[in-house]
């Protein structure tokens, strides 16, 4: 009971199945993919603007608004991940972030755990664009934030998540 058997190795993910007896008794069989863990970053060019992202996400074969967010590296610690994937996403480093917390969006099948940051003090610098993103840096306020979200535009999860951690939710 308890063993953990790989049953896919891909670039990013790795799949398990693993038995676990619950506290009720009942033996369950899960499938679950260990993930590095990854940094969402609301970058603050004002008291009053964000800088967002429209994105390509081909597994939904959708562009979506969404904040700038990566994967951790190997080792890599979360605050240094969101300094990275702000410039890479946006073309703007951070002069100060600041931890807002944390969650984990899939905790169903899922050890991802994403470290959400707000960023403030940017400063405009070249962007580190990766060559499997298809990204659109947009600037937002807050009303025409709470406007695309009311309308159904913002359904992204960990954005939903951020920006709720702002108040600006």
């Amino acid at each position: 009971m308890g063993k953990i058997k790989q049953v896919f190795k891909g670039r990013l993910l790795k799949v398990f199945v693993k038995k676990k007896r619950l506290p009720n008794g009942y033996v369950a069989t899960y499938e679950m993919i260990k993930h590095p863990g990854a940094a969402l970053i609301v970058p603050f060019l004002a008291k009053d603007k964000v800088i967002m992202l429209r994105q390509l996400r081909p597994v939904i074969n959708s562009y979506i608004y969404e904040l700038p967010a990566g994967t951790l590296d190997k080792n890599e610690l979360p605050a240094v991940c969101a300094r990275r994937e702000i410039i890479e996403e946006t073309g703007y480093s951070a002069g100060k972030i600041m931890l807002l917390g944390k969650i984990y969006p899939v905790p169903g099948y899922s050890t991802e755990k994403i470290f959400i940051y707000k960023a403030e003090r940017l400063k405009k610098t070249e962007r580190i664009a990766e060559p499997d993103e298809v990204i659109e840096s947009l600037v937002f306020t807050k009303t025409e934030i709470k406007r695309l979200f009311k309308r159904g535009r913002i359904i992204d999860a960990k954005t939903i998540c951020a920006f709720t951690m702002c108040g600006w939710l």
